[in-house]
């Protein structure tokens, strides 16, 4: 098996060794650059972010016995509150990464059930969706993974998708902003 590449405008073959081979350097990597530093106010920032954002969603679960509890919440506040520069993090991604992976969670539970390939095709029909939609957020796709899991009808998507990462938005633009380092969000929409 070859392939043919064009170098210096003429073409070269490649064999099939020397493709797999290429293919696993692809795998190697290289030196992890220095991450940069969070400073204590940043770091406080983070802390206090995290604690009322959750702590938020939590005390609403409790006092009105709401199931607004989510696994990916808790990765949605390392998004919100340690990293609230990144694309992922800005609130259109937040809420319209949930709510679109709720969705399509939800759509493909109700037409297929639970099987093990219904869950591998939920997840991947949210990340489909979110990038399509420019919605990306990894925290959405253990979003539509649960909503098949757990086998959860559309009343889901409201509550606790919705109502859960509008309240984690909402306390990150209050904290986020408490640092004259961080301004957030970088965008809406």
């Amino acid at each position: 098996m070859q392939g043919t590449i064009k170098q210096d405008s003429y073409p070269v073959q490649i064999k099939a060794g020397e493709k797999l081979l290429n293919y696993l350097c692809k795998m190697r990597g290289g030196k992890c650059p220095n991450l940069p530093k969070m400073s204590r106010s940043g770091l406080l920032c983070s802390a206090l972010g995290s604690f009322a954002g959750i702590g938020l969603v939590a005390i609403l679960s409790d006092i009105y016995k709401l199931p607004l509890l989510l696994p990916s919440f808790g990765a949605s506040a390392v998004l919100l509150y340690a990293a609230c520069h990144v694309p992922m993090a800005q609130p259109r991604n937040v809420v319209g990464g949930h709510l679109i992976s709720a969705f399509t969670g939800v759509l493909v539970y109700q037409m297929f059930g639970d099987a093990w390939w219904a869950i591998a095709l939920g997840v991947t029909l949210a990340i489909v969706a979110m990038t399509a939609t420019y919605t990306l957020h990894p925290p959405g796709g253990a979003t539509a993974f649960l909503a098949v899991y757990t086998g959860q009808d559309f009343g889901f998507i409201i509550s606790p998708v919705g109502v859960g990462a509008l309240c984690l938005v909402f306390i990150a633009l209050l904290v986020n902003n408490l640092s004259s380092e961080r301004k957030y969000p970088d965008y809406w929409y």
